[in-house]
């Protein structure tokens, strides 16, 4: 069955055709243009939306519908008008409660702020339901995916591994090690970079638009990146941003908003990868949406507690040696060295089986 996933896995990522995003090592490598460009957002035209209230009818408010619908606070319909109805109104309430808004079922200026950012392309809420700021619970933000699901226990070290079309730097590559360190430090998980797709549990990849999963990206500054729950391991980022790896050495608020800090991005995905949900708490990881410019890439408190309530902590409280970071430098030369082969003889073992089947 194992096989079959990474089969399956593999087939996915020959069918589609990756590509090599844009990435900027400094602030100082980015075009000016860029920096000042604070129109390429996704979700811009919401903005005009401004005001509405129900009864209104406006152009703009069935893309709006599409967009509640895509994260999960209108499920079922997708055949959606221009009206502001009471359908429209109760996808309202809920996300202006999921992101600790003021509760109006209006589009007031302080919801299409939260709503124009830039965020991950995972749903909010899944079959109507949500954990994001439920009701009970008065500290704890932190949810799961339906069932928690998880990383079995037998399965402490997991790999990770590049869809290589895209040809990414080390420097990249450190950056998603440096993401994995940090859960790493607070679980008994270990992360490990492979060559190999057939035998990694996580798959990494850029992509633009429609990529075979059926969740496309839209461009510029809208859903950066998706990942889905333990144990498929598929995390895809958006090819059409514009991505900074940095080093760590800047403050939180790093640029304007046209450039998004890959770091922040990856740790947050792979919270998915390892089966959390999204967070109401602005300042934790799991927090669905950020600035474009912004860089927020320490675990909050939520986060500790949501990732140690599937696996518990660290069993060294050595700070996660075993990690991702010393992954990266161990054996790295070899590894290079026979990345060619590895990569070689995967698709021969793919062919043969496809052949015996």
């Amino acid at each position: 069955m194992k096989f079959l996933i990474l089969l399956t896995i593999l087939s996915f990522f020959f069918l589609v055709n990756p590509l090599s995003a844009k990435f900027y090592s400094n602030v100082s490598s980015i075009p000016p243009s860029q920096l000042l460009n604070s129109t390429r957002c996704a979700w811009k035209t919401f903005s005009k939306l401004a005001g509405c209230h129900v009864g209104d009818k406006v152009d703009g408010l069935s893309k709006l519908k599409q967009y509640f619908h895509r994260f999960g606070y209108i499920p079922g319909a997708n055949n959606f008008t221009e009206d502001f109805d009471d359908i429209l109104q109760s996808a309202i309430n809920t996300y202006q409660k999921n992101f600790n808004l003021k509760v109006t079922g209006n589009l007031d200026s302080s919801t299409l702020r939260q709503i124009v950012k830039p965020r991950c392309g995972n749903p909010d809420m899944i079959d109507g339901f949500s954990e994001m700021n439920a009701g009970l619970r008065t500290t704890e933000r932190y949810s799961f995916f339906p069932g928690k699901p998880r990383w079995p226990n037998k399965k402490r070290d997991l790999t990770y591994a590049f869809v290589p079309q895209n040809i990414l730097t080390d420097d990249v590559k450190s950056v998603f090690a440096r993401a994995f360190t940090r859960w790493a430090e607070v679980t008994p998980l270990n992360f490990t970079r492979s060559e190999s797709l057939l035998g990694a549990d996580i798959v990494i990849g850029f992509f633009t638009g429609e990529h075979g999963d059926g969740e496309p990206f839209d461009g510029p500054m809208g859903t950066l990146a998706h990942a889905s729950s333990p144990p498929s391991g598929m995390l895809h980022l958006d090819g059409d941003e514009d991505w900074l790896i940095s080093d760590g050495g800047i403050s939180r608020r790093i640029l304007p908003v046209a450039v998004v800090d890959l770091e922040s991005v990856a740790v947050h995905e792979i919270g998915h990868l390892l089966g959390l949900g999204h967070s109401s708490v602005e300042d934790a990881i799991m927090f669905p949406a950020i600035s474009g410019g912004d860089r927020k890439v320490e675990l909050a408190k939520d986060d500790i507690e949501g990732i140690q309530h599937l696996y518990g902590g660290n069993p060294n409280g050595d700070g996660g040696l075993k990690s991702s970071r010393q992954s990266e430098t161990s054996g790295g030369g070899e590894i290079h060295r026979w990345s060619g082969l590895v990569f070689s003889l995967s698709l021969i073992a793919t062919c043969i089986f496809l052949i015996c089947f």
